[in-house]
């Protein structure tokens, strides 16, 4: 794409839009280009409808991904190049359910860290079930952002470009000054490879499927799993729906209220109307 891929990228840094969306905006317009090995200034809607079919028919993306890649295309044609017709009549998707997110129980976790040999990775993922990070609110922590005097974590890359707090438990802790006094990290927390200078988040989840498969445990499981068992096993031991909310940085109660679905102890604490009712003439017992 040359000079256009520059130009969207500064109209995405203009909009706000964060690092990661960034990249995946990006990358999904390459694909279009590189889908007609022509330049998108060339295209319009008639091959725009075609790609997407093809990602839809033959790709058989996610919901999620192939939302994405329709954004990516919108804003390329919206905002850097101004033509927002080519675009504008193209139907957008039928909001797709989606399933009920992937939660490991206690004694997988234990099986997944233990599989961990690096004790930088180990700490990384750590963090993320244990703060309840995305995996690249983690890779982008800084060493000042843990705050043991008030035992709370900022999150300053949080989605949507928002900070927030959540919590530092006595255990992470423990395993972040262990990890700190053999690494000695002086900016990020976890220093790496990328261009910024932090761990890269690919790498990371290659670490972390390496280590699931090892522990045996089911392929479906990703790094943000941990993020799901976090809020999961809040609401199991009884913290406030809201409060949840508030350390996930979830701009809507119904986003977090889908683990309700999966907090198997409070569905089997709930007792059924039924046990209500007065005996019934014949009922066994009676």
């Amino acid at each position: 794409m040359g000079q256009l891929h520059d130009r969207m990228e500064e109209d995405l840094r203009l909009k706000g839009y964060s690092p990661s969306t960034r990249r995946n905006y990006l990358l999904y317009c390459r694909r279009f280009a590189a889908y007609y090995r022509r330049s998108p200034q060339e295209l319009g809607e008639e091959e725009i409808r075609r790609f997407l079919l093809h990602q839809i028919q033959v790709e058989q993306l996610a919901y999620d991904t192939y939302r994405q890649v329709r954004s990516a295309l919108k804003f390329l044609y919206t905002v850097t190049l101004g033509r927002p017709w080519e675009v504008e009549r193209i139907p957008f998707p039928k909001y797709h359910q989606r399933p009920l997110p992937n939660v490991p129980r206690a004694d997988d976790l234990t099986a997944l860290f233990s599989a961990l040999n690096s004790l930088k990775y180990r700490a990384v993922l750590m963090t993320c079930y244990a703060a309840g990070l995305r995996i690249s609110e983690a890779c982008q922590l800084r060493v000042e952002d843990v705050d043991s005097r008030r035992m709370v974590l900022r999150v300053r890359q949080g989605k949507g470009a928002k900070e927030r707090y959540t919590i530092l438990s006595p255990r992470l802790l423990e395993m972040l000054r262990c990890y700190w006094r053999v690494e000695k990290p002086r900016d990020w927390l976890f220093p790496g490879a990328t261009a910024a200078g932090h761990i890269c988040a690919e790498t990371v989840r290659q670490v972390f499927r390496r280590a699931r498969d090892q522990a045996g445990l089911c392929r479906r499981l990703t790094p943000h799993s941990l993020r799901h068992a976090f809020a999961t096993h809040l609401l199991d031991a009884g913290t406030d729906l809201v409060l949840i909310q508030t350390l996930l940085g979830h701009r809507s109660i119904k986003t977090t209220s889908r683990y309700t679905h999966v907090s198997l102890q409070r569905i089997q604490k709930a007792v059924s109307p039924l046990e209500q009712l007065p005996p019934i003439a014949g009922e066994e017992g009676n």
